[in-house]
């Protein structure tokens, strides 16, 4: 009896066992060598990493938003350099009154050269060329007007407005109308150079005249006085190209009212 009760509880057990294995089998996935020594080993034994990737604290920089430049209207535009403003070792405090008129011709030549010599474009990398270029013609530009008294005349008249280069410019006393009108006569008459050569010094004095005017008028800033000057002047720069142009035979060359 005893014996039968042993073998009924080994041949349940052997059951039992048997039963969990294929529910082992079918429950539990398959799991590689190296997982099962990690989940035998002890939880005190398994390494625990506590290094951490460090956070910045560093912000990061941002660009300001980009902005479209636009010219202040509150600002005054830059003027360009006017031609005193070129040649500050000839005129050093500037266009007349505060400057003589008539500059010293040989000072302004130099400085002239010794700008051109800076400024010319053959003697610049290329990246500067052509600002070279255009500061090269307005030196040159600027030089025309200041060594020719007419046009220095015109030029300082006309920034006060006074334009003496226009048609309505025109000699309007009778007297003045009559001495251009002789000189231009004289000049188309002229037989020989000996009568040229007397008409040019003629003429080489009443332009020296005109200059004395033009001279005092700008030192006083007496503007209109300077200006019935410049008009007689240009009369007779005319009539001095006429006395040029002359050729025996043929009279004087053209004359530009």
């Amino acid at each position: 009896m005893r014996r039968s009760i042993l073998k009924s509880a080994q041949s349940a057990a052997r059951a039992l066992k048997g039963e969990d294995a294929l529910v082992y089998n079918r429950t539990i996935p398959y799991i590689c060598a190296a997982c099962r020594r990690t989940a035998a080993t002890p939880p005190s034994q398994i390494p625990i990493t506590t290094q951490r990737r460090p956070l910045t604290t560093t912000p990061i920089p941002r660009q300001p938003p980009t902005q479209a430049t636009t010219a202040d209207p509150s600002q005054p535009a830059v003027p360009p350099p006017t031609p005193y403003d070129l040649f500050p070792q000839t005129f050093p405090a500037g266009p007349p009154p505060a400057s003589p008129f008539t500059p010293d011709l040989k000072r302004l030549r130099k400085e002239f050269l010794q700008l051109q010599a800076k400024a010319h474009p053959d003697l610049q990398p290329a990246t500067q060329k052509r600002h070279a270029e255009a500061l090269s013609s307005l030196i040159n530009d600027a030089y025309r007007t200041l060594q020719d008294p007419l046009k220095r005349a015109q030029y300082l008249l006309l920034q006060q407005g006074l334009d003496v280069e226009d048609e309505g410019s025109k000699i309007s006393g009778g007297e003045l109308l009559m001495e251009v009108m002789e000189a231009r006569e004289a000049v188309e008459e002229a037989e020989s150079e000996a009568e040229v050569g007397v008409l040019r010094k003629e003429n080489g004095e009443r332009i020296a005249g005109s200059v004395g005017v033009l001279e005092g008028a700008f030192g006083k800033g007496e503007w209109e006085v300077a200006a019935r000057e410049a008009v007689r002047l240009r009369y007779w720069i005319n009539i001095e190209e006429s006395i040029r142009g002359w050729e025996k035979g043929k009279g004087g060359g053209a004359v530009h009212h």
